[in-house]
């Protein structure tokens, strides 16, 4: 079965470590023999920035993941660069898809223009924040009742005319509340639910029912301080109760994957690299049908693709 992630961190690793090998490397959760191995049919690659590196320097390290996008994960013949959603209907037999986003706009400060030149640069879907407050909003981590600021509303214009979707994943409450009327397209790329474990990185039931009306979808994430309490051995079981939980809301065509591979420094109990995603998808059969499980793995997301490729 095909699989569609929607979040890795790959590329702070290959540009950070110079030895480090896409096609095959331990060190990677999502290289690309792990890929092959997990079935994953299309990989979005985000350009993460650790939050203290200093401003200044916060977009030459996004230029150098862009960098190690080209020049290591591209490299390998059988990674397709995505830079128009119709290419996803395109992917021959062994190929996979690359897709480009922003984990945040911190890199770009209070500039448009260095946000234009990622997105030339083919980055297809943006977050506004990380966890931490910028010029453009709050993140999870600030306070929940801090909306979006004045510089997001050119942000947003211009994400809406190139049809990007905007990631409402790191947002904070009321920034994901404002944020609902003015994209065009929305998702949450690695959130799990808030109701089965109180995170502020989870969606709340609301949050995950207006993302729904909105036109969005959330992809669960599988990182294990987001599934169950630390202190816990955290289960592919675990892991499912929260896509229960989510499909109970709002159904089962609205909910995909995004493993956060790479950014994780725990993992789920066998679902620890891209290699066990058959894992994952074995462990739905008990709940869910075949069909119902296509729709989560890549189905559900390409039905979402086909609606933003046409705004």
């Amino acid at each position: 079965m095909e699989i569609i992630d929607l979040h890795c961190d790959v590329l702070e690793k290959l540009s950070r470590m110079e030895d480090v090998q896409f096609r095959k490397d331990s060190r990677l959760h999502a290289s690309l023999e792990n890929l092959q191995k997990g079935n994953v049919k299309v990989q979005v690659f985000a350009i993460f920035i650790e939050p203290h590196i200093p401003q200044e320097q916060k977009f030459y390290e996004a230029i150098r993941q862009v960098e190690a996008f080209q020049n290591k994960v591209l490299s390998e013949p059988e990674m397709v660069h995505i830079t128009d959603w119709k290419q996803l209907n395109e992917l021959q037999e062994g190929e996979i898809g690359a897709i480009l986003s922003l984990e945040g706009c911190d890199c770009i400060g209070d500039d448009l223009h260095k946000l234009k030149l990622l997105l030339d640069a083919g980055v297809k879907l943006v977050g506004l924040t990380w966890n931490y407050e910028n010029a453009v909003a709050y993140g999870a981590s600030e306070s929940p009742d801090k909306g979006l600021k004045p510089f997001a509303q050119q942000v947003i214009q211009l994400l809406n005319e190139r049809n990007v979707i905007i990631d409402v994943a790191h947002l904070n409450e009321q920034g994901f509340f404002d944020l609902l009327p003015l994209a065009n397209n929305l998702i949450a790329s690695h959130c799990n639910a808030r109701a089965l474990y109180d995170h502020p990185r989870n969606l709340s039931d609301e949050q995950i029912r207006q993302l729904v009306k909105h036109g969005g979808r959330i992809h669960v994430v599988f990182y294990p301080p987001f599934i169950n309490h630390n202190n816990e051995v955290t289960t592919i079981k675990h892991l499912v109760k929260h896509i229960m939980h989510i499909a109970s809301l709002v159904g089962i065509d609205h909910i995909g994957f995004g493993s956060d591979f790479d950014g994780i420094d725990l993992t789920v109990e066998k679902l620890t690299n891209a290699s066990e995603y058959p894992n994952l998808i074995q462990a739905l059969t008990e709940t869910f049908t075949t069909e119902e499980i296509e729709t989560m793995a890549s189905k559900g997301f390409m039905q979402y693709i086909s609606k933003v490729g046409m705004r």
